[in-house]
């Protein structure tokens, strides 16, 4: 599943390719169809994002709300846009570029009322400007809920998945298995800061690097990482490699229907 900063970007993607523009809003599977003849011909006003969810406005109070989840993905073109397949659930095209949607979890048009229900329900998101930490480190410094658990609960902190969680409780040294209550209040607010920074430069570079300078391949001649999330991580998906830090293997277990990456030696309990 994307993470939040994959949603900012798309977010940032729409605003540039149609943002002020009048677009064409076709549902070629059919699933969107009703939806899509109320919005061909209008203009997108603007996009945004909360953490996992993306927020596309057409004015008069109208958005279309789209999580991709597991299986969405989005693709963006150059027009004219070729015809398209039928699994594309929605497909918006402009004079210069087009965008097909396919496969998300949800892809509803909704009032202003119903947006704003979403963002309720919602954490704190790193990389919306205004949203207050305090709001999370409330929960979370009254929970037993490991705070690998709660990192990843959107209800807590919306936005963070698998990489930035396991990446950020290294960087910290803090034991996945840490109760939120046992947090220190310091840690948190260097945990969050932490978040702003790594995913705002998710959203810049399109990947996700958590890697100190110190610990790149160029500073420790070691090869560059080669998988398909790319960039170059401390824990995740490392299992059983040495520590770029302490060189002790990496561990891995399942946590809240996730596998956990973490160091024994490095995040001690």
């Amino acid at each position: 599943m994307p993470e939040g900063h994959t949603i900012h970007r798309l977010a940032a993607d729409h605003r540039e390719r149609f943002g002020g523009r009048s677009v064409r809003v076709t549902s070629p599977q059919g699933k969107f169809s009703d939806a899509a003849a109320l919005l061909d011909g209008t203009v997108l006003e603007t996009a945004e994002a909360h953490g996992k969810h993306l927020f596309l406005g057409f004015g008069r109070d109208t958005w279309v709300h789209i999580h991709l989840g597991l299986f969405g993905k989005v693709a963006f073109g150059d027009a004219p846009a070729p015809p398209p397949t039928d699994t594309v659930r929605l497909r918006i095209a402009g004079p210069a570029s087009w965008m097909d949607l396919r496969g998300p979890t949800a892809c509803a048009l909704i009032t202003g009322p119903e947006k704003r229900a979403v963002h309720d329900r919602l954490g704190p998101d790193p990389l919306r400007a205004g949203d207050d930490p305090e709001k999370a480190w409330r929960r979370i410094s009254k929970s037993r809920t490991t705070i690998a658990a709660l990192l990843m609960d959107q209800k807590v902190i919306a936005g963070v998945g698998n990489v930035y969680r396991a990446e950020v409780l290294f960087r910290h040294g803090i034991d996945p298995y840490r109760a939120g209550k046992d947090l220190r209040r310091d840690q948190w607010d260097a945990l969050w800061a932490d978040l702003v920074a790594l995913m705002r430069e998710g959203v810049r570079t399109n990947r996700i690097d958590t890697v100190r300078p110190e610990h790149t391949p160029e500073a420790m001649g070691r090869p560059p990482r080669v998988d398909d999330h790319g960039g170059e991580v401390y824990v995740y998906r490392r299992a059983n490699l040495p520590c770029h830090v302490c060189g002790g293997g990496i561990r891995t277990a399942g946590l809240a229907a996730r596998n956990l990456f973490w160091c024994p030696a490095c995040q001690k309990p």
